[in-house]
């Protein structure tokens, strides 16, 4: 059996797979929050027909001759690019500028997930959730300026305990609130008092490839990807972004780069498959020597 069907084979496999992931990018190009992804490719393993022999005094040296058995890929690699802010109008939906994720747990099981999606709303008992219920997370108590703050955990906004020295009709209840550029949720009650209510914190990764996606926009591995802290931070610190509120996150894909791709995948594909072709004819042709 000749190389070349194993090589045009292992091509043909992976440009399939490429494809597989150009046409998931393309899916997904109105996805709120998604990053899109890229394939490496690395050569296989190489079948060594001559080593490399260093030349002497008397000699010249001997080249290596090696033939290799294909291609494989190295990796499929999440491209964590900014993407596009666009205005909504609505006060949940929470939209990062600059590096960051928001964290959100599942209160049934307790895991936390991070993502990029901030299209978040607010349920019957006040809290911030994603659209499968989970919670955001932050700091969830209140102060009259971001120095009280001190408790991490599922951001709610109500008119909870008021801060020392606040007096609040317990029967007013919450008229309006506001979230700024920082996360600091402002609450303002019926009587007309107004404090802070939380603040909606980031976490930055060192290695965000170790992110694993885990569908609904949220990716597991936290602790793979090595927080830059032990729990979430405010926005605009540590090198972290500032939050848009009234804004969400688009998607990151290029379709432009994405169809140049397909083309140039597909084209590869069906390089790889001539390559078949022809060593099946060759192959032919051998065994049409005895006749």
């Amino acid at each position: 059996m000749i190389r070349s069907l194993t090589s045009g084979i292992s091509g043909m496999q992976q440009f399939q797979q490429e494809l597989d992931v150009i046409g998931n990018n393309i899916s997904n190009v109105n996805t709120t929050g998604f990053k899109s992804a890229r394939v490496d490719f690395e050569d296989s393993f190489s079948q060594t027909m001559q080593a490399a022999a260093p030349g002497t005094g008397n000699s010249s040296g001997v080249a290596g001759m090696q033939v290799g058995s294909g291609v494989s890929t190295s990796a499929i690699r999440n491209q964590f690019t900014q993407g596009a802010l666009s205005r909504t109008g609505v006060q949940t939906d929470l939209g990062i500028s600059g590096e960051g994720f928001f964290i959100v747990r599942d209160p049934i099981s307790g895991s936390e997930f991070a993502t990029r999606a901030g299209d978040f709303r607010i349920d019957s008992n006040g809290y911030l959730i994603t659209n499968q219920g989970f919670r955001l997370q932050g700091y969830n108590n209140t102060g009259t300026t971001t120095s009280d703050f001190s408790t991490v955990g599922d951001i709610q906004i109500n008119q909870g305990t008021p801060p020392t020295g606040v007096t609040v009709d317990a029967t007013s209840g919450i008229s309006s609130y506001s979230i700024d550029n920082q996360g600091v949720i402002s609450v303002t009650t019926g009587d007309g008092v107004q404090y802070l209510r939380g603040q909606v914190l980031l976490q930055k990764f060192n290695d965000p490839q170790m992110l694993m996606k885990e569908g609904g926009n949220l990716y597991s591995g936290i602790a793979n990807a090595g927080p830059n802290n032990t729990v979430p931070e405010p926005p605009g610190t540590g090198g972290l972004g500032s939050i848009q509120s009234g804004a969400l996150e688009l998607s990151n894909v290029d379709l432009a780069s994405e169809f140049s791709s397909m083309i140039t995948t597909q084209r590869a594909f069906q390089a790889s498959a001539r390559v078949i072709t022809t060593s099946d004819e060759i192959l032919q042709e051998l065994v049409n020597l005895k006749r």
